[in-house]
Formats: structure tokens, C-alpha cells, sequence
């Protein structure tokens, strides 16, 4: 348990805020959002998207390594998604102030998948410098 908190321990900070923030009630009309339409998707997408990248720092401090390899960078995506799956189901079974949504969970999924690509691209512009 010392060992994930040394390694993982932002992400596991940042992935308890995301849950509290999707527990939080809210008072909009369903179709609409607090600025614009789809801005819950926007934040679940960002929220996640930070997620992502301090969880693959996590994988390469954890590695010793400067980039994720693909293996561990589909291991992240699996767990990140399912976590994503998770406050879906939570927020549909037992924050019943809120709805669970697929499109929801599909923002997840691309925040995800952008933070791993920027971690991607942010090694292989690291290892490219001499």
C-alpha cells in the first residue's frame, strides 16, 4: 500500500476529488448545462483527462521509465474506464440526485485516451532530445 501511494498517490488524490465532484447534487434541467449545452461532458472529459496523465506519472515513476509502453498504457485505459464505468453506476443506483449517463462514460473514455496520447507524445519528445 506504501509503494501505490508513493507512486500513484496524486492520481489517487485526484480520482477521490472526481468522485466527490460527481456525487455533489445539481440543479439543472435535464438537456441543458450550467454554461452551455454538453458542459458536463467538457468537465467529465478534462476531469479525466487529468486523471489519465497523473496516472501513467504514476506508471512511469513506478517503471522507472520516460514513456509508457503500450501494455501498461492499455492497462491504464482499462482501469481508468472501468473507474469511469464505476461513478456511472454510482451515480445511477446510488447518487440518485444524479443520472448516470453512457455519454458521460464515453467522455471518460476520450479524456482518457487524449491524456494518454499526451503522455505518449510528451516521452517521445523527451527521448528525442539529446
Amino acid at each position: 500500500m506504501k509503494l501505490t501511494l508513493k507512486y500513484y498517490g496524486p492520481a489517487i488524490l485526484w480520482a477521490l476529488f472526481v468522485l466527490i465532484l460527481c456525487a455533489i447534487p445539481i440543479n439543472i434541467k435535464e438537456g441543458s448545462g450550467i454554461f452551455f449545452v454538453g458542459f458536463d461532458k467538457l468537465v467529465h472529459c478534462i476531469m479525466f483527462f487529468v486523471l489519465s496523465v497523473l496516472y501513467c506519472a504514476g506508471s512511469i515513476r513506478k517503471w522507472n521509465t520516460r514513456n509508457i509502453r503500450i501494455e501498461i498504457a492499455m492497462k491504464n485505459t482499462i482501469v481508468l474506464l472501468s473507474y469511469g464505468a464505476l461513478i456511472e453506476l454510482l451515480q445511477s443506483k446510488v447518487f440518485t440526485w444524479r443520472s448516470g449517463d453512457f455519454n458521460d462514460l464515453l467522455a471518460d473514455l476520450i479524456g482518457t485516451c487524449m491524456g494518454i496520447f499526451a503522455v505518449q507524445v510528451t516521452g517521445a519528445a523527451l527521448n528525442s532530445v539529446k
